[in-house]
């Protein structure tokens, strides 16, 4: 009885890690917009917007800090509609890179460049 109860509860624990994961392999529960977005917090998002302005040399305002994921149907922060990455999960159907046939192509190993912690949290979702 415990060791069915413990193993349900790992499945429960993979599967809301797997929801939180982006397709690009980011975790939404560690993301400044996603946090400022569920906890309806202003002074949030003008962290995240004074912090992604200067690292990506750009002019974020606070009312842009706004993301549910990538993965999600409400809303979604504004680079969510171009990235590439996020496309071809859409297009093949897939929740995040990990199930996909040619993991790791070249616009995923590009961006792992940059986020080598995606890489890791998708790894763990291919064992």
């Amino acid at each position: 009885m415990i060791k069915c109860f413990l193993i349900e509860r790992k499945c429960e624990l993979a599967k809301e890690n797997n929801n939180s994961i982006a397709c690009c392999g980011l975790d939404c529960l560690n993301c400044g917009a996603y946090i400022a977005t569920r906890n309806n917090d202003d002074n949030k998002r003008a962290e995240v917007a004074k912090e992604w302005s200067a690292m990506y040399n750009t002019d974020l305002k606070p009312e842009e800090i706004n993301c549910n994921g990538c993965r999600s149907e409400e809303q979604k922060f504004s680079y969510c509609n171009i990235c590439e990455i996020r496309k071809c999960c859409v297009e093949k159907e897939l929740e995040n890179c990990a199930g996909c046939d040619i993991y790791a192509c070249d616009k995923l190993e590009n961006f792992f460049k940059n986020a080598p912690d995606a890489r890791t949290a998708l790894e763990k979702l291919r064992m």
